[in-house]
C-alpha cells in the first residue's frame, strides 16, 4: 500500500472528498488530477443533459462536479475510453471470488472496483489515500485493467 492522492493536492483541492474515481484514473491513466476532474464533470453534464433517468435528475438537482459523486453509468466508458478493459470478477449468487489481494488480481495498472470505491493498483501495489483492502478480506467487483 502507497499512499498517494493522485495529484489532488496539487491541483489546490484541500480536505477530504469522495473522490476515489477521479483520483484512481488519474493515478492509472498518468493524466493530471484537474484534466480526469474537469473531464468527468463535462461528462456528468453531458449525462445530465441527454438522458432522461434517475440519474440524469439526480445530476441535474445536485451538479455535475465531481465532488459530488461519480456514477459507473458515466465514468465507465470515460475510463474505457482511455484504453483500459473492463474485466468482470464477480456473477450474482456466485459469492466472491477475487479479493483485494495483489496474488489474487493480474500484474499492470489496474482501476479496481469494491463496494462504494474505485482504487488504483499498480504493479500489485495499492495507490490510495488509506488502505482499503480491509485486511485482503475486500471483495473485488472487476477491475479495468490497461491494454
Amino acid at each position: 500500500m502507497q499512499l498517494n492522492d493522485g495529484g489532488r493536492e496539487r491541483a489546490g483541492f484541500k480536505g477530504g472528498a469522495g473522490d476515489c474515481v477521479v483520483r484512481s484514473i488519474a493515478i492509472a491513466a498518468k493524466l493530471p488530477y484537474m484534466q480526469v476532474y474537469e473531464d468527468l464533470r463535462a461528462a456528468n453534464q453531458n449525462y445530465a443533459d441527454l438522458k432522461n433517468d434517475r440519474l440524469a435528475k439526480r445530476l441535474n438537482n445536485k451538479g455535475s462536479s465531481p465532488r459530488n459523486g461519480n456514477y459507473r453509468n458515466v465514468f465507465h466508458d470515460y475510463i474505457l475510453g482511455l484504453g483500459f478493459e473492463w474485466v468482470p470478477t464477480m456473477k450474482v449468487g456466485a459469492g466472491c471470488q477475487v479479493h483485494l489481494r495483489p496474488n489474487e488480481l493480474p500484474d499492470g495498472t489496474l482501476i479496481v472496483k469494491v463496494s462504494k470505491h474505485l482504487t488504483a493498483i499498480v504493479d500489485g501495489v495499492i495507490q490510495d489515500t488509506h488502505n482499503p483492502s480491509r485486511g485482503g478480506s475486500r471483495c473485488v467487483y472487476g477491475y479495468y485493467i490497461k491494454k
